[in-house]
């Protein structure tokens, strides 16, 4: 009996999955405009609530300690519960926390309200890139994967133009309700058109899997199967601690440290360049506009990483663009009130950093097998995001305590580095299952 895995894995991309791999991108989209929508409205935060470029910088680390939980711990959830349930509850969480961070009146009302954002959007995380992996054949998974990841800094790109705008006549709250009503419109999207991951049904085979799997096939033009394949027993229910088995143990510790690493340096530039610019003396929606221009930088980094990966290996490509990354930050940060080159010197450090992210969720995609596959994401999405709460932190603290911007992107800017020398140590990443071989 043919296994249905093998129909999605071999044969050309039905409709059904091209639509959901745009979901993916989508989703991926309001992330990058979430986590960002705090980004733009700092400087009217701080001007409306006098918040110190310390504090200031332990509330845009809010949403990223709510990711680090969320991708932990929701994880799991995906591959015990499924990835359609996970994705749809993440996304009601995520839309009544766009809403609440609208009622905020103090620091610490908005932090609660942003953590709860973060929940939502580090369980999109931990599960995204399972379903892309799982709803793309092998020939196109690679760059399906790296279209996902360019979602994130187009979300920043488009938002960012209509925060820009919005902040001319509007106060910063009115960033979260756009993001609320975006996010918001995806809920019955994902509803109706993202049936649940066949390769998860195969693997777990709860009850009713026959006849969800067939349904699944149907609606991507696939045939039925009479009956569910033959799995493995001992590989229905793996524990999360299967990630630190002998055979993923070294793959999950360099891939968390990595993306920690890289984190850390990508987070200065989205969560610091607005604060950066304003404090030049220009407008908070000119400040807007260089963040814009680092998402674009992103969004063709990505695209770019997609097209390389099919010339060059994955990890000698990764590590070249995660140096690359370090180069550019610390040039951004050399830069004088010279608002064109500033524009320019963001859009390169993001092309690199986002391409570096696109870089590491391909190892992701296949270092970890479809029973664990959500789980080592959100484990390694989870551990390494803690870079991204410590990166505005550490920022703050050294822009608090006199230090030059040149210096502080050179101290952030050594993130991306090191996690280039911690790949050096990887091995061939590549989960010998049904998805193996994608983004190779």
């Amino acid at each position: 009996m043919k296994d249905p895995r093998d129909s999605l894995n071999q044969e050309k991309m039905s409709p059904l999955q091209i639509a959901v791999v745009i979901i993916t991108i989508l989703l991926n989209a309001i992330d990058g405009f979430d986590v960002l929508s705090i980004s733009f409205a700092a400087p009217g935060i701080a001007k409306e609530w006098g918040t110190p470029q310390a504090a200031l910088g332990i509330v845009m680390s809010m949403e990223l300690m709510g990711m680090a939980i969320g991708s932990f711990f929701l994880g799991g959830v995906a591959d015990r519960m499924g990835r359609r349930p996970t994705l749809l509850g993440c996304l009601m969480v995520m839309t009544a926390g766009m809403l609440l961070v609208t009622t905020a009146t103090d620091a610490i009302q908005l932090s609660v309200w942003r953590v709860l954002v973060g929940l939502g959007i580090g369980g999109i995380l931990a599960c995204v890139n399972a379903v892309v992996a799982e709803f793309s054949n092998v020939k196109r998974r690679g760059m399906c994967i790296s279209l996902m990841v360019i979602g994130y800094p187009l979300g920043g790109t488009f938002g960012g133009m209509l925060a820009s705008h919005l902040l001319q006549t509007h106060d910063w709250r009115v960033i979260f309700y756009v993001g609320a009503v975006m996010t918001g419109v995806l809920i019955p999207a994902v509803y109706f058109l993202v049936p649940e991951s066949v390769h998860w049904l195969v693997k777990k085979q709860p009850k009713g899997a026959l006849e969800k799997i067939n349904a699944g096939l149907k609606r991507m033009k696939f045939q039925p199967i009479e009956r569910l394949p033959e799995i493995d027993p001992a590989g229905e229910k793996k524990p999360v601690s299967s990630i630190f088995s002998s055979g993923l143990f070294s793959v999950t510790l360099i891939l968390t440290l990595a993306y920690f690493l890289h984190i850390t340096t990508f987070y200065f530039i989205l969560k610091w360049s607005p604060k950066i610019v304003a404090d030049m003396g220009f407008a908070p929606s000119l400040a807007g506009q260089v963040l814009v221009w680092a998402n674009v930088g992103g969004a063709l980094g990505g695209a770019v990483f997609g097209l390389l990966t099919t010339r060059m290996e994955l990890k000698k490509l990764t590590i070249i663009i995660l140096v690359l990354t370090s180069v550019f930050v610390a040039v951004f940060g050399r830069t004088g009130a010279d608002l064109g080159q500033i524009k320019l010197l963001a859009a390169f450090a993001g092309f690199f950093g986002n391409a570096g992210i696109s870089g590491l969720y391909s190892m992701l995609a296949v270092a970890f097998p479809t029973d664990v596959r959500a789980t080592g994401t959100g484990f390694v999405i989870g551990v390494g995001r803690a870079g991204a709460v410590i990166s505005p932190i550490v920022a703050g603290v050294l822009f608090q305590a006199g230090a030059t911007l040149p210096s502080i992107a050179l101290v952030m800017g050594l993130g991306s580095l090191l996690a280039g020398l911690t790949l050096l140590f990887a091995q061939t990443l590549s989960a010998k299952e049904d998805c193996a071989g994608a983004a190779t």
